[in-house]
């Protein structure tokens, strides 16, 4: 079953009318296991291609019944079981054949479910989730249906507490109200703009083929490269805001996921802003160990800055790893790892030349942010060539270009990135800023419901004038 879907909401609305019948907190958990075990069988119609999701499943619920506080030498074997677990049902390179298995398994979500329980473990060892965790309630948070597909990562402590919240959370008519218009951004989103946004990238690489003037080229360049994060920006977000919504009827809350990115100046505060819950997964349980462990082989006060560049290199270097094993991948790792490691270099190294004071003014300029932001973007746009294309693409689109397209390209990339960067936060401070009857306009229930409701036309004359499907969410692969 597709995410976002009509099926999926139709599915995901029968299947909240039933779970709201009583507050009961039993019939809650059982009725969120059952609608999350059909939406898993929808996957599948064999019952052996789940066998290998279930081992791992009961791998993570044994080490969580046999992991106590302060039992290191269990956690350790249950975190690197995990790991292997994972790597094997993800079909890494570095295992033999011999180990793989030859028959279609069902994956989908297995690296989110992955995230949830490695944290599981990990808290659970600190003793951060003390009492005992049933197999429902283990279950319901490792398999939310609303979010197995691509995330968000939720914390468990953050998902029991409303999982055993009495009463539970509200679901009055202003709740649902701002579930229902969740959904329809998202659908908007991932079914008009994101699929407006992929089109355009596809026809200016097929004209790159066919174009002859050196500027045209340029310019095709500059749509293929710029279009692509707005693309994805809007693919996953737009899943990630129907998520929301949809599991706003089964009383939880599911962390944000995005909070404006391109309106980031830097690349470390980007990926603060950016996928939030696998980047604070990740500084949570990869940075923060990683950095402690350094400071203490290396204790010397004047080395901790440069170890918390090393640090931020590795935990971000992983975010490519995680996204695949191809050598695209790893180059994109490298990427986003060098370029938030260089990004904290550059703020040390301006700290000391400048000082605090004077470094903390330049930033405040206006010109200096747009530019920030520009570079930032470019740079996220960059390395995200390795994300959606091969090598040997990009090797063609390179010669097509010629070596001066390419630095025009990148040049009028930035240029034109600081000026849409900077007219999307100034034209938000300026909608924000306008009030009615002294609250703001722009959160209105008037202005939202005409927002909301044009949406839905648009959304149904596309479907039903082209006939197409919503594109894949780009991180369901994932």
């Amino acid at each position: 079953m597709n995410v976002p879907s009509w099926e999926f909401l139709a599915f995901g609305l029968l299947a909240a009318l039933v779970f709201n019948l009583s507050h009961a907190a039993q019939w809650r958990k059982i009725g969120l296991l059952a609608t999350n075990l059909i939406f898993l069988s929808t996957f599948s119609h064999s019952p052996h291609a789940y066998l290998p999701f279930a081992a791992f499943l009961a791998l993570g619920y044994l080490g969580v019944r046999l992991i106590s506080e302060g039992s290191r030498r269990v956690a350790l074997f249950f975190i690197i079981a995990m790991l292997l677990c994972f790597a094997w049902l993800k079909r890494y390179a570095f295992l033999p054949d011999t180990v793989r298995l030859p028959q279609v398994y069902v994956t989908v979500g297995v690296s989110y479910v992955f995230f949830r329980l490695l944290s599981l473990l990990i808290d659970r060892r600190d003793g951060a989730l003390p009492g005992p965790i049933g197999p429902i309630t283990y279950l319901n948070y490792a398999l939310n249906f609303t979010s197995l597909v691509s995330g968000p990562i939720q914390r468990f402590e953050d998902y029991r507490s409303m999982e055993t919240a009495e009463p539970p959370l509200s679901l009055d008519a202003a709740t649902v109200g701002t579930a229902v218009e969740r959904i329809v951004i998202g659908m908007f989103k991932v079914f008009v703009l994101s699929s407006v946004f992929i089109a355009l990238q596809g026809n200016r690489i097929a004209a790159l083929e066919i174009e002859q003037a050196w500027g045209a080229k340029v310019a095709d360049g500059i749509v293929i490269a710029l279009v692509y994060p707005l693309y994805l920006y809007l693919n996953f977000s737009g899943y990630t805001d129907f998520v929301i919504g949809v599991a706003r009827f089964f009383r939880i809350k599911l962390p944000e996921n995005f909070d404006r990115p391109f309106a980031a100046m830097n690349f470390i505060e980007f990926w603060s802003r950016w996928h939030i819950t696998l980047s604070s997964w990740l500084k949570t349980y990869v940075y923060a160990p990683l950095i402690f462990a350094l400071m203490r082989r290396f204790p010397a006060p004047r080395l901790e800055p440069l170890l918390g560049v090393i640090a931020y290199f590795v935990t971000f270097f992983l975010v490519g790893i995680w996204h695949g094993q191809t050598s695209e991948f790893l180059f994109f790792g490298l990427l986003q790892g060098g370029g938030v490691a260089a990004n904290k270099l550059y703020q040390i190294s301006c700290e000391k030349i400048t000082g605090r004071r004077r470094y903390r003014r330049i930033c405040g300029d206006p010109l200096y942010q747009a530019l920030a932001r520009g570079l930032t973007c470019s740079y996220f746009a960059f390395s995200l060539l390795w994300f959606w294309s091969t090598w040997s693409q990009l090797g063609r689109m390179a010669s097509l270009i010629g070596a001066s397209g390419l630095i025009g390209l990148w040049l009028a990339a930035i240029f034109i990135a600081t000026l849409v960067s900077t007219a999307f936060v100034v034209s938000q401070q300026w909608l924000v800023s306008l009030q009615l009857a002294g609250t703001p306009l722009w959160s209105s229930r008037y202005l939202r419901t005409v927002g909301s409701t044009a949406m839905v036309v648009v959304i149904a004359v596309q479907m039903l004038s082209l006939s197409g499907e919503a594109p894949q969410i780009v991180y369901k692969a994932f």
